[in-house]
């Protein structure tokens, strides 16, 4: 890696010189025309004029006020907390700072990589920094998220998200390509960010060089001022920019009503500001968002434009333009839980609007699925959303001022499906690490789950460590189900047909549902794309005629999308990872085979393939009239009426047996993503010990029946041989894929 250490230091090194005292610090003063040419010591090129302009105003952030300390601190801690709420620029300078550090001994251990829990705040901090530091975005500064990497052997500052960050590590376990690491949104504890802390533990002992810098919005809790327990680890605090008029009231259920009620009166007051709303889940997104569309075409012309825009956090394609002025039109944000960090920059907000809820999705191990839970925010939350709206904003609460908040936000370690989790831990030690040490431990019901599912796939050899299968599977960024069928279509020749299910299930919902007026408009044309053997097929049918398109040169794509309400951006995302996929079975030299969907063999095939991996997600209709019984946990469900066989398509008529991809319990109690499938093909695709730790129940008295056929007739029609075992000792194990 070659860079330029001309002048951002004097003399380079910083030798007998506090590292705070950088040229970054003092750039502007002096010179008021900057007759001698500064140089940028990441590039070696002069800086330009926007350089100062923007150094102007980074200078008056409140991080500003800690560069000396936090520079002194970095040098000679190996673990540095810096917690400060929103607008404190913590995410943005900090960053900067670590690669100043790092260029002051010449990169020697290594470059800078900042997390985020976000794919887009980290695309949005990459360019506002590359634009600060005066160097090109995807040179000096870069950024990687999935399907997506702007960067080059230059880069000394790369943002990416934390779960990229952990797929990084299967390749550079240790790190060594880094000198210092910044995990930003520590507070938020998601999954991926505990593991990385909990592996940086065990990587600092090794690498006593690197430094590990963790950003949050409120005070660290005492397990993790804890957690790195080799040396006790600084805090810096951040003066906060302070939080404007705070207003409470108790709405109760209507919390709804009264943000929506609030929004209008804002708009009707011609006060400046965009405002932000805090909602609960993505359906009330969609509808008050519809509801403000029709409410502001009523409004008189002289109010100006009400522009709603809805956020839905975790999901790509939201460009909220940070900074950018708007004139005449108000922007609403309408947004949910995990959203308080998308509006760090956009600096024209001054109203927040806070229900004070969110809804959490809680993972059951013992039946396999998610509950959405509504429950208070935390306080932390609760305060970062205030400091929103700036020292001169409002921020109405839609609950009483003495209600009793979490202090701090629940990990998600506790809440989640770690199987995935637990299959990369496995693959870790391979690589060399030993156990992760986490700051708050599973669930152990949760854990015996996870690794009883990935022995049912196969992924663990008789010792609980990885198989051959199971390092395989561990190459693609899929789930564990997904990745097993995406190999068992390389016995069954469906490879093609299969990756473009599983990039269609991993990306987001492809089909938009638009208000209720335009619904069955909708449904129509959905069903268009309907396939007779189920919804898996449906979406390789989708996502060829996507293709089709996109190779005609008479097609508008976005157009063609927007006609038949599918999500265009959603369609992208999945053509991107057939790519990946593909690329990845070459890479690791497994065969593609030529893609034949629509042959009653492909079809069969691409049902086997689905069952070797989620033939623990398999249903039948006990009644006839859709009641599905699903086996692993006795519970019954209906298919959702969106799927092929559901209610708006009676010509299908409902299959007995099915394989689904998910179960949406707490919500609809809906299976979605259906395909039909026999009980035969069960039987012969489902590992023989899975089976038979099935709960007792008649359709299990069913399959019992079938597996004793399948075995007679195997025993009847092959020929004995001298070496066979006598019958009492032979058994019958139906996997093929194993």
């Amino acid at each position: 890696m070659a860079h330029h250490v001309t002048s951002l230091t004097g003399a380079g090194c910083l030798e007998g010189k506090s590292l705070c005292c950088s040229n970054t610090g003092d750039l502007s003063q002096g010179n008021k025309e900057y007759d001698v040419l500064e140089l940028n010591g990441f590039d070696g090129l002069p800086y330009s004029s926007r350089f100062y302009k923007l150094l102007k105003e980074r200078k008056k952030l409140p991080v500003w006020r800690v560069k000396c300390e936090f520079m002194d601190t970095l040098e000679k801690a190996e673990v540095v907390y810096v917690c400060g709420s929103a607008k404190t620029g913590r995410s943005s300078q900090i960053p900067q700072w670590c690669a100043e550090f790092c260029l002051s001994v010449q990169f020697n251990h290594g470059m800078v990589v900042c997390t985020q829990t976000n794919a887009q705040q980290a695309v949005g901090l990459a360019l506002r920094v590359a634009d600060e530091m005066d160097v090109n975005i995807g040179h000096e500064v870069g950024y990687s998220i999935p399907l997506e990497m702007c960067c080059s052997t230059d880069t000394v500052l790369r943002y990416c998200t934390d779960d990229m960050l952990l797929r990084e590590m299967m390749s550079d376990p240790f790190l060594e390509r880094y000198g210092v690491v910044v995990l930003d949104q520590a507070h938020q504890r998601t999954v991926s960010t505990d593991i990385l802390l909990g592996l940086l533990k065990d990587i600092i002992l090794q690498r006593p060089k690197l430094r590990v810098v963790l950003l949050g919005a409120v005070e660290p809790t005492s397990k993790q001022l804890a957690h790195f327990s080799s040396s006790v680890m600084p805090v810096i605090r951040l003066e906060s920019p302070g939080a404007g008029e705070v207003f409470y009231s108790s709405t109760g259920d209507s919390y709804f009503c009264s943000a929506l009620r609030l929004v209008l009166e804002i708009h009707h007051s011609k006060e400046g500001g965009d405002v932000v709303v805090f909602l609960v889940t993505a359906q009330e997104i969609e509808i008050a968002h519809d509801i403000l569309c029709h409410e502001g075409h009523s409004l008189p012309p002289d109010l100006g434009e009400l522009l709603p825009v809805a956020v839905y956090p975790g999901q790509p394609g939201n460009r909220l333009f940070p900074g950018e002025e708007t004139g005449q039109t108000r922007r609403i944000f309408l947004t949910s839980s995990p959203g308080e960090d998308f509006f760090w920059a956009v600096t024209s907000v001054r109203f927040v609007v806070d229900a004070g809820l969110e809804k959490r999705c809680v993972y059951n191990p013992r039946i396999r699925t998610h509950s959405v839970v509504t429950e208070p925010i935390s306080a932390s939350q609760a305060e970062t959303r205030k400091q929103l709206a700036g020292p001169t904003g409002k921020c109405f609460c839609l609950y009483p001022e003495d209600r009793k908040l979490p202090a701090e936000t629940r990990p998600h370690i506790g809440e989640s499906d770690i199987t995935s989790t637990v299959l990369f831990l496995k693959r870790m030690e391979i690589a060399g690490l030993g156990h992760c040490h986490f700051i708050d431990r599973p669930d152990p019901k949760g854990l015996m789950q996870a690794l009883e599912e990935l022995d049912y796939l196969a992924a663990l050899d008789n010792d609980g460590n990885l198989s051959e299968m199971g390092i395989i599977m561990s190459e693609f960024p899929l789930e564990p189900q997904m990745a097993k069928t995406l190999l068992a279509s390389c016995e069954f020749e469906c490879v093609s047909e299969v990756v473009i299910i599983a990039a269609m299930l991993t990306a987001p919902n492809c089909f938009i549902v638009p208000s209720v007026d335009l619904r069955p408009e909708a449904t129509q044309c959905h069903m268009k794309f309907q396939h007779p053997e189920g919804d898996h097929f449906t979406l390789i049918d989708i996502y060829k005629a996507f293709k089709q398109c996109q190779q005609d040169p008479q097609c508008d794509v976005e157009k063609w999308c927007q006609d038949l309400f599918l999500n265009h951006t959603a369609l992208l995302r999945a053509d991107a990872l057939v790519t990946e996929l593909t690329d990845t079975l070459k890479r690791i030299e497994l065969p593609v085979s030529v893609p034949a969907f629509g042959s009653r063999s492909n079809t069969l095939n691409i049902k086997r393939a689905l069952l070797a991996g989620f033939f623990m997600q398999v249903a039948q209709d006990v009644d006839g009239s859709g009641n599905y019984f699903i086996l692993i946990h006795k519970h019954v469900a209906q298919i959702h009426p969106l799927s092929a066989y559901g209610p708006r398509s009676p010509k299908l008529g409902l299959p007995e047996w099915v394989l689904f991809h998910e179960h949406s319990f707490s919500v609809d109690n809906c299976l979605r993503t259906v395909t039909r499938i026999t009980p035969e093909e069960f039987i012969r695709m489902a590992p023989q010990y899975y089976f038979y730790n099935l709960p007792q129940s008649e359709s299990k008295d069913v399959l019992q029946n079938y597996l004793n056929h399948l075995a007679s007739q195997c025993r009847q029609h092959r020929p004995k041989t001298p070496q066979e075992k006598p019958e009492e000792e032979q058994t019958y194990n139906p996997c093929v894929i194993q």
